[in-house]
């Protein structure tokens, strides 16, 4: 009977250990939507993050709150589309924390439904920039700081349209099915090196930028986009991050992880 129950204590104490106790993650795109609900949970256990974005006032506000609720929270203003300010933004988390154990590249834009004859070079530079380019120049940096370590773990925001087509956004979903070559070519590479590298690919998800986007017609898409005909929420795009991140997911290498509610099945 004794060594059952400290058997059954010992498994209970390691259930309730955060799944990030002191490890380091960065965050880009995250002052907000689901960088911003990946920064909290991941802070919630027990990671020390950085988060990562061009727009100051939301990401201090949220480093600062997180510091206040004994959060460990740090807040670096980069621009994705700048080679300069990601390597920046990689030398100042080395320079905090002295390592990087994961990363999300979150970072992206969407862009107003057009046809494709009619879309203009500007709009494609500014898409791919950020949603591709920015998504390869973080994974350089990251990869490259993790490298020493033999370890360390990636996760790649994509979208739904990153696995299908979808009328008159050309642009957009060219840019987030190259975000999934690049993770899976890289996932690859540096599986041998002890870096994981996987992808989720959220469908329609409550933000301040969908609501933005689609305003009244949401509700109806809300009800229609999937088979669980809701819109998701933040958090559970966060969870499935966090999953890819941890040690439970040891043995998961390169996948492309639909969150959307079953819209792709």
């Amino acid at each position: 009977m004794t060594t059952t129950s400290t058997t059954n204590d010992t498994t209970v104490a390691a259930r309730s250990t955060p799944r990030f106790l002191n490890k380091i993650a960065l965050i880009t795109g995250g002052a907000s939507g689901i960088g911003k609900a990946t920064a909290e949970l991941l802070a919630s256990e027990g990671a020390c993050v950085v988060i990562a974005d061009r727009c100051c006032e939301e990401g201090n506000a949220l480093a600062t709150r997180l510091s206040r609720e004994r959060r460990k929270a740090l807040f670096v203003e980069t621009d994705i589309t700048s080679p300069a300010s990601v390597e920046s933004m990689v030398a100042r988390t080395m320079s905090e924390y002295g390592r990087i154990d994961c990363a999300v590249n979150n970072a992206g834009v969407s862009e107003t439904s057009i046809d494709l004859v009619d879309a203009s070079s500007e709009q494609w530079e500014r898409l791919i920039s950020i949603n591709l380019r920015g998504v390869w120049l973080s994974m350089q940096h990251e990869i490259s700081a993790m490298l020493p370590a033999g370890r360390g773990a990636i996760v790649n925001v994509s979208s739904r349209t990153g696995l299908v087509g979808k009328p008159r956004l050309a642009i957009y979903t060219a840019s987030k099915h190259g975000v999934l070559g690049l993770t899976r070519s890289a996932a690859i590479d540096y599986a041998p090196c002890g870096i994981r590298i996987n992808a989720v690919c959220p469908g329609l998800v409550q933000t301040p930028f969908v609501e933005s986007k689609f305003g009244e017609r949401l509700p109806e898409l809300a009800r229609t986009m999937n088979p669980l005909g809701r819109i998701g929420e933040p958090k559970e795009v966060a969870e499935c991050i966090a999953w890819l991140c941890s040690d439970a997911a040891s043995f998961v290498v390169g996948v492309s992880l639909p969150v959307d509610g079953g819209a792709v099945a």
